[in-house]
């Protein structure tokens, strides 16, 4: 599964190495395609033929590809597997002798140690995946204490993707409460869960539940960030967000809003303390200033997938908002 949850399988028949996919459950907005384009370094020209093509592939449940491929691979290789064999279930994975494993069981059962202590850790947690504080999550992984979350199963594996489960739809309604997209909090979370789901690896799954939980609580920030938080101002924060790639109007987002131009323009300014062009502009350097960190694309091409003008004005309004080129940025950040 890549980060943005397609999926895909590859069947192996000697020298031949046949693709299934790639597909995903849920529909991808214009902007995660043109985002995959971008990161593919699609020619800008051929962008919009690009999207419109992975817009017709067929959305198939995770379940269902690997069923395809189960039968791709009987009619090349003539070798029976169910889903199942692919992804490696069994009783005790982690080669745990059953009566040791049920003994260890018994004894968490009995202890009054499992007795939930994960109230308060839990509620500290949502709360920072409701204010969108990245720095706070750091803070706190740093030195999370030790959490009892409950018996959910009797072998390892599945309560550690239950825990999962639980603390994914938690997330989810947390970062819904500070303002993310309802649809897209939830289709991040069926997505998660069936990536967690996926997995036989204990290390893995915690891997992706702090994943997923940084991917909600950064979420939320850029939805709230400088402590915008009326309805109208995560109205037009998510909407930036979708369409980060495209030359952004007023009358755009005044539509999506179902406001007139100037009625927006005077509650937005009222509501955020910022005018809504500068909030536009401020979103984008901010994306800009992710790419440059985490990302080896060009200046050009990152003004230039950010919808500015010409890569002039990228620098220009960049070093009147950062204090420095987008260069002087880069060297900065990676040292």
């Amino acid at each position: 599964m890549t980060p943005r949850f397609f999926y895909y399988g590859i069947v192996v028949s000697g020298s031949t190495r046949m693709i299934v996919g790639p597909s995903r459950q849920t529909a991808a907005s214009d902007q995660e395609l043109k985002d995959i384009a971008f990161e593919l370094d699609i020619r800008q020209d051929d962008v919009a033929e690009f999207v419109s093509g992975m817009k017709q592939i067929i959305r198939l449940p995770m379940e269902s590809m690997m069923q395809m491929m189960c039968a791709v691979n009987f009619m090349v290789n003539g070798e029976k597997l169910n889903l199942n064999d692919i992804v490696g279930g069994g009783d005790n994975p982690f080669g745990m002798e059953e009566a040791r494993a049920e003994q260890r069981m018994a004894e968490m059962e009995s202890t009054s140690e499992t007795l939930h202590n994960s109230l308060a850790v839990e509620q500290t947690l949502m709360n920072i995946i409701r204010k969108g504080d990245v720095a706070a999550l750091e803070a706190f992984v740093q030195d999370a204490p030790a959490v009892c979350p409950g018996m959910m199963a009797q072998e390892q594996l599945r309560q550690a993707k239950n825990t999962f489960i639980v603390a994914t739809a938690e997330s989810c309604r947390a970062a819904i409460r500070g303002g993310m997209d309802v649809e897209d909090a939830l289709t991040s979370s069926d997505a998660y869960i069936q990536e967690c789901e996926m997995l036989t690896d204990m290390h893995r799954i915690t891997q992706l539940q702090y994943d997923m939980v940084l991917y909600y609580t950064r979420q939320v920030e850029r939805v709230r960030r400088g402590h915008y938080a009326t309805d109208l101002v995560r109205n037009v924060a998510n909407y930036v967000q979708h369409h980060l790639s495209e030359a952004i109007t007023t009358d755009q987002i005044a539509e999506h809003c179902f406001l007139s131009r100037q009625h927006l323009s005077r509650r937005f300014t009222q509501e955020a303390g910022i005018p809504l062009a500068a909030f536009v502009r401020n979103e984008k350097v901010e994306e800009a200033k992710r790419l440059l960190r985490y990302t080896d694309k060009t200046v050009s091409a990152i003004g230039l997938y950010l919808s500015f003008s010409s890569q002039g004005h990228f620098v220009r309004v960049f070093k009147e908002t950062v204090g420095m080129t987008p260069k002087e940025y880069r060297e900065k950040k990676r040292g």
